[in-house]
């Protein structure tokens, strides 16, 4: 294990490097993907706030930061990562809140509030990182409005460290809501609470949470803002909703980043799937795949699935969608791929890709797909 604390120790790891890494934070999301292997480049030293300026709301941090630790400096100022990082830790036996923010970056994490403020890759708008030749370079910037040419950003998030570890973030964050408000709509089938869910979403209450879960046939819609414009939109929510029953709910906050982090499924010993899908969509896929546990998040567009041995990779294609493997044991991992399949034009394009950022496949190899 090569463990690091500045970006110096980083460059010198991989100038130096005999063989390829896995790269490791905290450690809570490495059942995710395809099993790593390699010497471990430790990247949790590399921590703490860079910079942090409330009134442009812009944060610089290094990734081996703990996502509770920026929310709770965020928290001060009334502010908050817009995305919602959710703790997938407890997920994959590893404690609670240890995830880092490299972590939820190059997984491109997002919690039940990205219907609104979208996903990770939507935030991030900088960053400096190590590539394969062991040379130090930036992406991005750190103001909002950045991006002239190719986004390197974007193009990071979700890679799974495989184009190398990074070893700063600029990220944009957001108001913290003054307050939210939680309302059920119970005994309601899959296809009605879908329809509500997705009603609410085309609305102009900016939902920050929109699920259904089929066990207790309900539908749950959080909507946040100061206590006059919040009162407003229940008003108008409750209109959205006539002629079903809602009631408004406490702890709803809690309950939606359990849904994010897919809490139902902690404690089984099922395979747990995510598939994005198209919203019109969500039924018809969920009705075909017959999950022994499920639910929605997202207003349909994010379906948590609990499985034994069952590849749902095709199926969610045929609905329009992709789905991929969030855990399982090693022998599943090893039988059916977490990422589903590219086609030969974009798998060529993705080495194409990886052969420019890591040209000695040192990173992560084969994290995501086979060779890369």
């Amino acid at each position: 294990m090569i463990k690091c604390t500045n970006e110096a120790d980083v460059v010198e790891a991989v100038r130096g490097a005999r063989e390829p890494f896995e790269i490791v934070g905290a450690g809570t999301k490495r059942g995710f993907g395809r099993v790593p292997r390699g010497a471990t480049l430790d990247l949790a030293g590399l921590s703490g706030i860079v910079s942090y300026e409330p009134d442009e709301m812009i944060l610089t941090v290094r990734p081996g930061t703990k996502v509770p630790e920026i929310e709770a400096v965020l928290a001060e100022k009334n502010q908050c990562l817009g995305f919602d990082p959710p703790d997938w830790g407890p997920l994959f036996g590893a404690p609670a809140n240890q995830g880092t923010i490299g972590g939820a970056i190059a997984a491109n994490v997002a919690g039940s509030a990205a219907i609104r403020y979208g996903r990770a890759r939507d935030h991030l708008l900088g960053f400096r990182a190590v590539n394969g030749l062991g040379e130090a370079y930036k992406g991005g910037g750190k103001v909002v409005k950045n991006v002239t040419g190719f986004d390197l950003s974007k193009l990071m998030c979700g890679s799974f460290g495989t184009l190398g570890p990074l070893t700063e973030l600029t990220l944009r964050v957001f108001p913290e809501a003054p307050l939210s408000a939680v309302l059920a709509v119970t005994e309601v089938t899959a296809e009605a609470g879908l329809a509500l869910l997705r009603r609410v979403r085309s609305s102009p209450l900016e939902a920050t949470g929109l699920a259904y879960m089929p066990g207790e046939a309900v539908a749950i819609i959080r909507i946040d803002g100061a206590r006059e414009p919040l009162a407003e939109k229940l008003v108008m929510l409750r209109d959205l909703l006539s002629g079903h029953e809602a009631y408004e709910v406490g702890g709803g906050d809690a309950l939606f980043r359990e849904l994010g982090g897919g809490a139902p499924f902690v404690d089984t010993a099922l395979d747990v799937w995510r598939i994005a899908v198209p919203r019109a969509k969500a039924v018809e896929l969920a009705n075909e795949i017959a999950a022994s546990l499920w639910y929605m998040d997202r207003a349909g567009g994010m379906i948590w699935a609990g499985t034994k041995d069952i590849d749902l990779h095709e199926p969610a294609a045929k609905h329009g969608g992709h789905a991929i493997l969030l855990r399982a044991r090693d022998g599943t991992r090893a039988r059916i791929a977490p990422f589903a399949p590219e086609p030969p034009s974009r798998a060529a394009l993705t080495r194409a890709v990886k052969a420019a950022f890591d040209p000695h496949c040192l990173f992560n190899p084969g994290r995501m797909w086979d060779g890369v």
